[in-house]
C-alpha cells in the first residue's frame, strides 16, 4: 500500500532509510525511489554501492511505467560460446549473484542477447555440450521504453518466466521477471476497477481533502447524468400524473438497465486491457452481448410484466413495464462495450470515462421508453 509505505520512510531516519534499501534489488529501489523528493533521493543513493547507485540512476532517466523502470540489473549472464561446465562452474564461484534467476541468458561479443537456457536444462545436460544447443525456442526480448503494461501483456499472452530487456542498439540492460509482470497486471486491475467506480487511485491514509478532490469530478458527471434524466421524466409529467404506477416502476426499469450496462461495461473494459478484444473479433463481441442484453430483457420482461399486471390490475402495464426492459437491457448491453471500445479508439481510458456514458444512455433510454409507450398505450 503505497499510503501505508510513505508513513514508514517518514518515520525512518535517512541513515535507517538507506541502510534498508541496500539489500534491495535495483528494481525495488526505483520503485521506492519514484515517490520520493530530490533530498531523500539523493541520501539513499549516497548510500548505496557504486555499481547500483549508477544502475538506479540510469533507470531513472526512463519514462515512467517503461520496461527501463521495472527491469533489475543483477542479471546471470553468459557467452554463447560457452559449454555447460563453464556456466555451471561459473556459477558456483560468483558472489554476486541475484537472490532468484529463472535463465542463464546467452549473449554474442557485442551483449546483445541469442537466447537462455533454463536452470533445469543446464544442470540436466552433459559438461561439454554447448550452451547454443539447448537454448529455449520461446526466447523473446522486451524493448527498454516499451510501456509496462504491453510487457505484462506479452508475459501473460506468451506464458513467459523471465525476459531480457534491450536498449535501441539491441545490447542486454537489464532483465524483467515474471513476479514484477504480474504485480503490474494486478495494479492495472485495481486501477480499472477504482476508475469504473469514478473514485480514482488512493489509499486509507489519504487525507481527506485529497480524497475529495479526486471524487468531485466524477460525482458532478453523475449529477449531470440525473439531470438528463429527470429531463426526460419531465416531458411525460402529464402521463405520470395520470398513472401513479408509472412512478413505482420507474426505478425498477432504470436500475435493471444500469446493472446490466455495468456488467457488459466490465466484461469489456477487462477485456480491452488485456487486449482480448481486437479489431479482428470487435463485431463479434459486440453481437454477443447485444444476444445476451435481449435474452435477460426477455426473461425480465416476462417476469416484471406479470408482477406488473398482478399487482396494478393493468394487463397493458405489465405489456408496457415488460417491452421497456427489453429495449432497456438490449441498449445497456450495447452501450457497455460499445463506449469503451469507441473511447479506446479515440485514445481515451475507457476505465476512466465509460462509467459516465453508459449511466447517462441507460436512464435516459430507460426513462424514455417506459415513459413514451405508457403514453402511447395507456392513454
Amino acid at each position: 500500500d503505497e499510503g501505508l509505505r510513505e508513513e514508514v520512510i517518514e518515520s525512518l531516519g535517512p541513515e535507517e532509510l538507506a541502510e534498508a534499501v541496500r539489500d534491495l534489488e535495483t528494481d525495488d529501489v526505483v520503485d521506492l525511489l519514484e515517490d520520493l523528493d530530490a533530498p531523500q533521493q539523493d541520501e539513499i543513493l549516497e548510500a548505496l554501492e557504486d555499481a547500483d547507485r549508477v544502475a538506479v540512476e540510469q533507470a531513472l532517466t526512463y519514462p515512467e511505467d517503461s520496461a527501463g523502470r521495472l527491469m533489475q540489473r543483477e542479471l546471470v549472464v553468459a557467452p554463447e560460446h560457452w559449454t555447460v561446465g563453464e556456466a555451471i562452474d561459473y556459477l558456483r564461484t560468483q558472489q554476486d549473484l541475484p537472490e532468484q534467476f529463472y535463465h542463464m541468458i546467452l549473449v554474442d561479443p557485442k551483449m546483445r542477447p541469442t537466447g537462455y537456457v533454463t536452470l533445469g536444462k543446464l544442470l540436466s545436460s552433459p559438461r561439454d555440450m554447448k550452451l547454443q544447443d539447448i537454448t529455449e525456442d520461446s526466447f523473446r526480448t522486451i524493448s527498454v521504453n516499451q510501456d509496462e503494461e504491453d510487457v505484462a501483456y506479452a508475459f501473460n499472452q506468451y506464458h513467459l518466466i523471465s525476459a531480457p530487456v534491450v536498449d535501441e542498439n539491441d545490447r542486454l540492460v537489464g532483465v524483467i521477471t515474471i513476479d514484477d509482470a504480474m504485480a503490474v497486471l494486478d495494479e492495472e486491475a485495481e486501477e480499472d476497477m477504482l476508475r469504473l467506480a469514478g473514485v480514482g487511485e488512493g489509499s486509507l491514509s489519504d487525507r481527506v481533502i485529497e480524497t475529495s478532490k479526486r471524487r468531485l469530478p466524477w460525482l458532478f458527471v453523475t449529477m449531470l447524468a440525473a439531470i438528463a434524466a429527470s429531463f426526460v421524466i419531465a416531458q411525460f409529467e402529464a402521463t405520470i400524473a395520470e398513472f401513479v404506477a408509472l412512478a413505482v416502476l420507474m426505478p425498477i426499469v432504470a436500475s435493471m438497465g444500469g446493472n446490466a450496462g455495468t456488467q457488459a461495461l466490465t466484461v469489456a473494459v477487462r477485456a480491452l486491457a488485456t487486449k482480448d478484444i481486437t479489431s479482428a473479433n470487435v463485431w463479434r463481441v459486440i453481437r454477443r452481448e447485444v444476444l445476451v442484453g435481449l435474452v435477460n430483457g426477455v426473461v425480465f420482461a416476462l417476469v416484471m410484466g406479470i408482477i406488473g399486471m398482478l399487482w396494478f390490475g393493468m394487463p397493458m402495464l405489465g405489456v408496457v413495464i415488460g417491452a421497456a426492459l427489453v429495449i432497456n437491457l438490449l441498449v445497456a448491453s450495447l452501450a457497455g462495450v460499445v463506449v469503451p471500445v469507441l473511447l479506446d479508439k479515440l485514445g481515451i481510458d475507457p476505465a476512466l470515462a465509460s462509467g459516465a456514458f453508459v449511466t447517462t444512455v441507460t436512464d435516459v433510454v430507460g426513462f424514455f421508453a417506459f415513459l413514451g409507450l405508457a403514453s402511447v398505450v395507456l392513454l
